[in-house]
């Protein structure tokens, strides 16, 4: 007998035919014997509906209060969930996050997980009670009402399983596992069978949104197992049918690159000559951090005088406008002699564990790109990524062709 936490996104409980569907799935874990908890998010676009409820009565709205209406719909799934259980003759109560209790920091609609309580609720689950948690949210110190951040239900559900010390968590969506590349831009595209924590939190922070970053974050550091699977498929959790993220490198070992990944929205901004000398680099991107501007790639090219230096880096495409005025603000100190910024840019990234150590995956994917007549534009390395940014319009080229050239085309 396992203890399981089964967690439903926004599209597997988008209505009330599939709140019944998912409460199947768990009546089915149930009479297997298993230990269940489950964890809800909104019905899918409900939390947007509220969202612009709060912006319609005042664009500046009270922080506190916008979370006290976000995380209603949370609370409407989870009481549905526990009435469609008790209709299956579970025995079943829904839990807000502040009757767990969840409690987090103040940061309202980005509020960190400080700690779960789960002594009432694993004591009913030990009793035999399907509990029912409202996921995406949880409570302040002060008692006030908190949200976790888009794909928090993700989070919620990680954090439950760690406290209950669960064999496994299971994160239903509405696709079958994690694939080599997007399916939707590649039919080649395979599931992943297994993939380790680290290239997932790679996969999923370079535009593979299967899971939330924080999520995959939490359960790598108490070594937590997730499974990602359909809701719609007919296997149920207890028999792995999807992906399994877990310790370690997983990966099939004949493949050097387990995923590619790709982000669309990015900008790339270029200072023109800088002075090339100690302390620019700080002058530039120490305001842009303070700015709460997130850089990403960043190419230092020298000038033919040999005295001043072009920078240019990669920004969220959103970012470009406070970019532009935080760099302006800083001129005087910088030195630049104009900045330019675009999107129109994407970035592809390749991941895995097997390219720690193998020689030659850059040279493949530069040699690929050329054939395609893709121009790279910058480049970054880790252990585990390589990425490129090129022109926008290539993206479902390049990704294809990498597809095939690291052999990850479906058998």
């Amino acid at each position: 007998m396992s203890l399981l936490v089964l967690k439903f996104g926004g599209t597997s409980v988008g209505d009330v035919e599939r709140i019944k569907n998912a409460a199947a799935k768990v009546e089915a874990e149930v009479r297997k014997g298993h230990k269940v908890a489950v964890v809800v998010s909104a019905m899918a676009g409900v939390t947007d509906q509220l969202i612009g409820y709060c912006r319609a009565i005042s664009p500046h709205h009270d922080p506190r209060e916008h979370d006290a209406v976000a995380s209603t719909g949370e609370q409407v799934t989870a009481g549905l969930m526990a009435m469609a259980l008790q209709q299956r003759g579970l025995n079943a109560r829904s839990w807000q996050g502040w009757q767990v209790p969840l409690r987090t920091d103040s940061s309202y609609s980005k509020a960190r997980i400080v700690d779960i309580n789960v002594v009432a609720f694993r004591k009913r689950i030990e009793d035999g009670e399907v509990g029912v948690m409202a996921g995406f949210q949880g409570i302040a110190n002060d008692g006030s009402i908190t949200t976790l951040g888009r794909g928090g239900s993700d989070t919620s559900a990680v954090a439950l399983a760690i406290a209950l010390k669960a064999d496994r968590c299971d994160i239903y969506t509405d696709v079958d596992g994690v694939y080599t590349t997007d399916p939707r831009i590649d039919n080649k595209a395979s599931k992943i069978p297994h993939i380790s924590y680290e290239e997932m939190l790679e996969m999923a922070s370079r535009g593979a949104k299967v899971l939330q970053t924080r999520s995959v974050e939490m359960a790598m550091r108490y070594h937590m197992p997730i499974q990602v699977l359909s809701t719609f498929a007919n296997a149920v959790g207890s028999e792995l049918p999807g992906t399994l993220v877990t310790d370690g490198d997983t990966t099939m070992e004949e493949n050097l690159v387990t995923g590619i990944a790709y982000t669309r929205d990015q900008a790339r901004v270029t200072l023109a000559k800088v002075a090339d000398q100690p302390g620019v680099a700080a002058a530039i991107f120490g305001p842009l951090a303070r700015a709460g501007i997130n850089v990403d790639m960043i190419v230092q090219t020298a000038s033919d005088d040999g005295k001043t230096t072009d920078i240019t880096f990669t920004i969220s495409k959103n970012d470009i406008d406070r970019t532009k005025q935080t760099l302006e603000g800083e001129r005087a100190r910088i030195k630049y002699d104009h900045v330019t910024a675009s999107g129109g840019v994407v970035k592809i990234s390749l991941i895995g564990g097997g390219m720690r150590s193998h020689t030659g995956v850059a040279a493949t994917m530069f040699e690929t790109l050329a054939e395609k007549k893709i121009n790279i534009q910058a480049i970054e390395t880790s252990e585990i990524v390589l990425g490129v940014l090129i022109a926008e319009e290539y993206t479902e080229l390049a990704l294809r062709a990498l597809h095939t050239a690291y052999g990850l085309d479906a058998k």
